[in-house]
């Protein structure tokens, strides 16, 4: 498909040609699209997902994939493709060393792939591109957890298509613990909440509609148009989820407070660090604190996005202060400790480019190909290359970003730009941000299973059009 039609043959914001037609269109197609009344919705949790059985080292789940009808925006319905019905999936709530095993079936007209994006598993439970679930069919995934606490999530992956399932709905979260979590003294039960934030475009019959991101007006938090979240004013946990197919989002309180970030992808951070602002993109996720005791009841403060386009609004919810709770919860100044980053013995380098075609190193995807060859155990440095050219001023410029993301393993980022790694880049990581230009140079230990496995841009679009590589790691 890549070579026949290149990338407009794959891309449906690159459906328009010509210099000055985008901002045009994107006005044009904004227009049409569902009124934007923000705080109209009361957010809501995912639902968690109950075992069907038990064995005395696993529990078994059974999901699945269907349409469904939900409200996105006030008073409309949209028909969306969901895991059990719910828009996101249900969480799954897995512990260290205790085995999940989950019984995907296939009851939507289109291929699906399920992918565990940040858990260590086997190859064949991995959710490879072409290990297709069709339409009637079902697959048996397990998941060994052997792994620290950390917040993961579940989503399509079937090639050429993984972008439009988890725009249409193919996600969930998986939050997996363990003891040292629950030693800490973090915000917990109704005070630990994920906020799953995506872009959409719902159109004004309701109807949810794949498109390019820069005609996506409307944001989403767990499944709801800019919604309102009632809080105590105490100390709370946000487990924050980019679940934008094709976007990049800032995050910051419009009223410029700090937080408290205490992990990233691959779980805690070893020691919490101020914020003011997150950049994410898909597939990143962020776990943060919030004190709200700093606000009177009655009080409101909106979380926005300052990387909205100028045709959008910034609001991404809005948290009101409606109580006052007990809180003996606290931040520690340690929270867990990485082992030792082991002497790398293999460089690689990374180019990767949207245009004339989705490529790494200039090669679009072949599941028949082995890009790299990596042994078990080893450790290997890589320097990835955005090379896209910044967009011009007041260009819509999502897809110039990358998303960079491997499988199996975590990595560090050691450099950004050729300068050590600051605060947006701490912690174990499984995917990073590119800006157009950027160049991040990573290290990580490839294990702890062979078999094959993926790295690609997880701007699913871009990673749908070929931009990811096949890596074996052998014995």
């Amino acid at each position: 498909m890549a070579a026949a039609g290149g990338a407009a043959a794959l891309f449906p914001w690159d459906r328009l040609t010509g210099a000055g037609s985008q901002a045009v269109a994107s006005s044009l197609a904004t227009a049409e699209a569902a009124p934007i009344v923000p705080f109209a919705h009361a957010m809501p949790l995912p639902k968690n997902l109950k075992p069907t059985s038990f064995t005395a080292t696993s529990d078994l789940y059974e999901i699945r994939m269907q349409e469904a009808q939900v409200e996105i925006v006030k008073g409309l319905m949209s028909k969306v493709r969901t895991y059990d019905g719910t828009f996101p999936g249900p969480t799954i709530r897995a512990t260290q060393g205790r085995e999940v095993v989950v019984r995907q079936i296939n009851e939507l007209q289109v291929n699906t792939a399920v992918h565990l994006h940040g858990a260590h598993v086997l190859s064949e439970h991995d959710g490879l591109p072409m290990d297709t679930i069709v339409p009637g069919g079902e697959r048996t995934y397990r998941y060994p957890n052997n792994q620290p606490a950390a917040s993961l999530w579940y989503h399509d992956h079937a090639h050429h298509l993984e972008a439009e399932n988890v725009f249409m709905g193919l996600h969930g979260l998986y939050l997996l613990t363990d003891h040292n979590e629950r030693t800490l003294p973090l915000p917990s039960g109704p005070y630990d909440v994920p906020l799953v934030i995506r872009d959409a475009r719902v159109e004004a019959d309701g109807t949810l509609l794949y498109t390019r991101p820069s005609d996506c007006p409307h944001m989403l938090v767990n499944g709801k148009e800019r919604p309102y979240f009632q809080v105590a004013a105490r100390k709370y946990r946000f487990r924050v989820y980019n679940a934008c197919a094709n976007r990049y989002v800032k995050l910051r309180f419009a009223d410029g407070i700090e937080f408290t970030q205490i992990g990233t992808d691959g779980g805690f951070l070893e020691t919490p660090v101020q914020q003011s602002e997150l950049l994410m993109l898909g597939g990143e996720r962020a776990d943060i604190v919030v004190d709200f005791s700093r606000y009177k009841v009655g009080d409101s403060v909106v979380l926005e996005n300052p990387g909205a386009q100028s045709i959008e609004r910034p609001e991404v919810m809005r948290f009101d202060i409606v109580r006052t709770a007990p809180d003996y919860s606290f931040v520690p100044g340690r929270l867990t400790t990485y082992p030792p980053q082991p002497t790398p013995t293999v460089e690689r380098d990374f180019e990767i480019r949207t245009f004339p075609a989705m490529t790494i190193n200039g090669q679009s995807y072949d599941p028949n190909r082995v890009d790299i060859t990596a042994k078990l155990g080893t450790t290997e440095v890589w320097t990835v290359r955005n090379v896209e050219a910044p967009a011009a001023p007041g260009k819509p410029d999502f897809h110039l970003w990358h998303s960079f993301h491997t499988h199996l393993t975590y990595f560090r980022v050691l450099e950004r730009n050729g300068k050590p790694a600051g605060t947006r880049d701490l912690g174990l990581k499984d995917t990073v941000t590119l800006g157009p230009g950027d160049t991040v140079k990573i290290a990580m230990t490839w294990g702890p299973y062979t078999g094959q496995y993926l790295y690609h841009c997880h701007q699913l679009g871009h990673s749908s059009g070929g931009q990811m590589g096949r890596i074996d790691i052998v014995a």
